[in-house]
């Protein structure tokens, strides 16, 4: 029996809702390890940014994102952000 279109959209809807519960979860995680490093940094009074870092990991995800078919700007503007983010809280680990 084929399914409906109704619910081969519910199907992949549901799916979605996973992997965003992923993305969540593994954002999480990350901020967890970043923050880590930020009271590191802050204790040491060390920069908040490694902007050689930052271009190795820009140049690594957009590798990541034409492996995975995703397109590479828009890859590069979510890692951007996420760096954008951790710098603030960097910034006030730091006050």
């Amino acid at each position: 029996m084929n399914k409906s279109y109704k619910e081969k959209i519910e199907e992949y809807r549901e799916s979605i809702d996973r992997l965003d519960s992923v993305l969540i979860y593994t954002l999480g995680e990350r901020f967890e390890k970043t923050n880590k490093i930020g009271k590191i940094k802050a204790k040491n009074n060390l920069p908040t940014s490694d902007h050689d870092r930052e271009l190795r990991q820009i140049k690594r995800i957009i590798n990541i994102a034409n492996e995975a078919n995703l397109d590479p700007i828009f890859a590069e503007k979510i890692f951007k952000t996420i760096i954008s983010e951790v710098k603030n809280n960097h910034n006030k680990m730091k006050k």
